[in-house]
């Protein structure tokens, strides 16, 4: 879910850059900051940003600079006709014309054109509006990228979770004779302390000593569990949430596993999977 993304931009004398920043988050966080003025800007990042991701704390920045306007000047014609005119009246017909340095010297002669804006910011905001959507599609490619290099970590993950799989099931203490022999040593104590124990009885305690040993069953659950997280993987999308439940039923069976575990070789291959399935689920939180 982490990914950033920068875009420039320029246009009627404005200049502006838009940031996007995106870290891990349980759902979509979308925080905007943006220039007051640029409501309409951000309306549509709440609008279409939740339409092209699903999880994620997202921080869009937008920061828009405006160049020193250049004044235009015109020249109050009808002021100047007046102006002459008195000059005419108080200096005679005949007399030369006032001089120009004169005459800019009177206030209101010579006065600025007050710019109308109201397209120029339809246009610039128009044109903010074409890099947000650029934006958002940049940040978007930037999460898949990332997101490609942590699914080469998952499935790292994954492989060593088959191997301490394929190891726990290889273990000398979970082959038949190895189950037998610790069942006939078992019942031999058992009949030692109660040497009256009825048929009945032992093989009650004999199925609960079988099934405290077997391990078959979570092993077999295990793999069923790698094979989902493979599934899940190939198909793509937002899979976080999903794929963080199946690393909850991992977990449960790595703790039952140790539970059942009487040796010391599958208990150390017990604890090395829940650590393995601990750094798996670590790096799930990473992904939408």
């Amino acid at each position: 879910m982490t990914g950033f993304a920068r875009v420039d931009g320029h246009g009627d004398g404005y200049s502006w850059t838009f940031e996007a920043k995106s870290v891990n988050g349980r759902s979509l966080d979308l925080r905007c900051r943006l220039p007051s003025g640029f409501d309409s800007v951000e309306a549509v990042a709440r609008a279409e940003l939740p339409k092209r991701l699903a999880r994620g704390n997202v921080n869009l920045t937008l920061t828009v600079n405006r160049a020193q306007a250049v004044s235009q000047l015109r020249i109050n014609r009808e002021l100047l006709a007046q102006v002459l005119e008195l000059a005419r009246e108080i200096e005679g017909a005949g007399a030369a014309p006032p001089r120009l340095d004169s005459l800019l010297a009177v206030r209101g002669i010579i006065e600025p054109v007050e710019e109308d804006e109201t397209e120029a910011r339809e246009r610039v905001e128009s044109a903010l509006k074409t890099d947000l959507a650029k934006l958002v599609d940049q940040l978007v490619v930037n999460r898949l990228a990332e997101g490609a290099r942590i699914a080469e970590v998952l499935n790292g993950h994954l492989d060593e979770i088959a191997r301490l799989v394929d190891a726990a099931s290889a273990c000398a203490s979970t082959q038949p004779e190895a189950l037998r022999e610790k069942l006939r040593a078992q019942v031999a104590a058992i009949l030692g302390s109660f040497p009256a124990l009825s048929e009945d009885r032992l093989a009650q305690e004999a199925a609960i000593l079988i099934g405290k040993a077997d391990i078959r069953e979570e092993l077999d659950r295990l793999r069923a569990h790698i094979q989902a997280a493979r599934d899940l993987m190939a198909e793509g999308g937002a899979i976080g949430r999903r794929f963080d439940f199946l690393c909850q039923e991992f977990n449960r069976e790595a703790n039952t596993l140790c539970s059942k575990s009487a040796d010391v070789e599958l208990t150390r291959i017990g604890l090395s999977l829940k650590a393995s399935i601990e750094q798996l689920r670590e790096q799930v939180q990473n992904i939408e």
